[in-house]
Parts: C-alpha cells; sequence; structure tokens
C-alpha cells in the first residue's frame, strides 16, 4: 500500500502528537501539587530515568487486583490492577528494605506523617536521640508526603512505604530507610490502596 505525500503530511501530525504525548502524560504525573498540606513543585521529567518514571505496564502474576509488589532487587514497586496490567513505581530501598520479605498488609495509613527513629538509631546516633519524641510531617521529614505501614498478624513490622525527601536516592539501596518512593508516586500510590491491602516483597534469590 502507498502513501500520497498529502496523506503523509495530514497524518503527520497525529505522529508527531502521539509521539510527544507520553513525554506529556508522563510530565503531568509530576506536575506542581499546591493543593497539599505541604505543597510540591513540579519534578522536571528530565530529572527522572524513564525506568523510574511512574508508568502503567504489562506485568503477568497471579496476584489479585489490589496487591503491591515490591521487587527489591530491580527497584520497583508495583501496583497490580488486574488483567495482568500494572502500575510500575521507581523505588529506593535501604538496609532494612533488604532485610524484609514476603507477605504483609497495609495496618495503616498516614499523610504527611510524623517520623521516630527506631530505637537501634537512638542508639547509635545522638542525632536521632534527640527526635525520640518524633519528628513532625512535613518537607524536612524522612517519610516524606505519605507513609503506608506494613503489619504481619495484627503487629506493625517496623517496615514502611513512604515518599522521601531525598529523590535523588530512588532506583538506589542506600545505607538506610525502608521502601521509599518520589513524593509524588507515593501520593498516586497511598490513593489506590486500603488499609488492609496486601504486600507482597519480592528479595534475591541466593
Amino acid at each position: 500500500m502507498t502513501i500520497s505525500r498529502r496523506g503523509f503530511l495530514i497524518a503527520l501530525p497525529l505522529v508527531v502528537a502521539g509521539c510527544s504525548s507520553t513525554g506529556l502524560n508522563s510530565q503531568t504525573n509530576y506536575a506542581a501539587l499546591p493543593d497539599e498540606k505541604f505543597p510540591l513543585r513540579q519534578v522536571p521529567i528530565d530529572k527522572i530515568k524513564p525506568e523510574l518514571r511512574r508508568q502503567e505496564v504489562a506485568y503477568e502474576t497471579t496476584h489479585a487486583a489490589g496487591t503491591i509488589v515490591v521487587d527489591t532487587p530491580a527497584r520497583r514497586a508495583y501496583y497490580i490492577l488486574g488483567d495482568n496490567r500494572a502500575m510500575r513505581y521507581g523505588v529506593g530501598v535501604g538496609r532494612e528494605g533488604l532485610a524484609f520479605a514476603g507477605d504483609a498488609y497495609i495496618g495503616r495509613k498516614s499523610e504527611w506523617p510524623n517520623w521516630t527513629p527506631t530505637e537501634n538509631m537512638q542508639r547509635r546516633e545522638e542525632r536521632y536521640r534527640k527526635l525520640a519524641g518524633g519528628m513532625p510531617g512535613g518537607p524536612n521529614n524522612p517519610l516524606g508526603a505519605r507513609a503506608m505501614y506494613l503489619y504481619r498478624g495484627g503487629n506493625d513490622t517496623h517496615f514502611r512505604i513512604h515518599g522521601t525527601n531525598q529523590p535523588e536516592s530512588i532506583g538506589l539501596a542506600m545505607s538506610s530507610g525502608c521502601i521509599r518512593m518520589m513524593n509524588h508516586d507515593v501520593i498516586d500510590l497511598y490513593s489506590r490502596v486500603d488499609v488492609g491491602a496486601r504486600v507482597v516483597v519480592i528479595q534475591a534469590t541466593a
């Protein structure tokens, strides 16, 4: 089949629009959020590696829709949509995150949560002991804009899926922290999940 020059010129804007829509939609995912308790600025899309940007992807799984799957070695989290589709997010992990594996569930959720260093952290460093009473939520809080607390058998595991004030850590294994996401992404995931949602954390096999 041949395409005339006139037909090509008519179709060209549609092709260009189709090519540009992905970038446009990606930037929309990271637009400014002025209505947040602590407003968030737009994150320029070129500051986020394409493989770490939030996007819907094909994902074959037997997990039910509504499940969160954290692939720790790949530094990715997936919210299962059903029909072998998922919303994919880039994540960062740390020593605590690397130590956690298996099933859990969201025991509670919090917007702009307070943060209290663990007892181990307080024992290690004086700066954490000064925060024994907790640090209020806000832009400087390590838990970022949202936190989802992982429970097992009715007990808090002390592992969290949370935002971060260090977006450069996404995609990396840092020295401390649980499962961290960009604030824009954790807000999106938070809006999708309910308390009680299943969480599956995958670790590398020996």
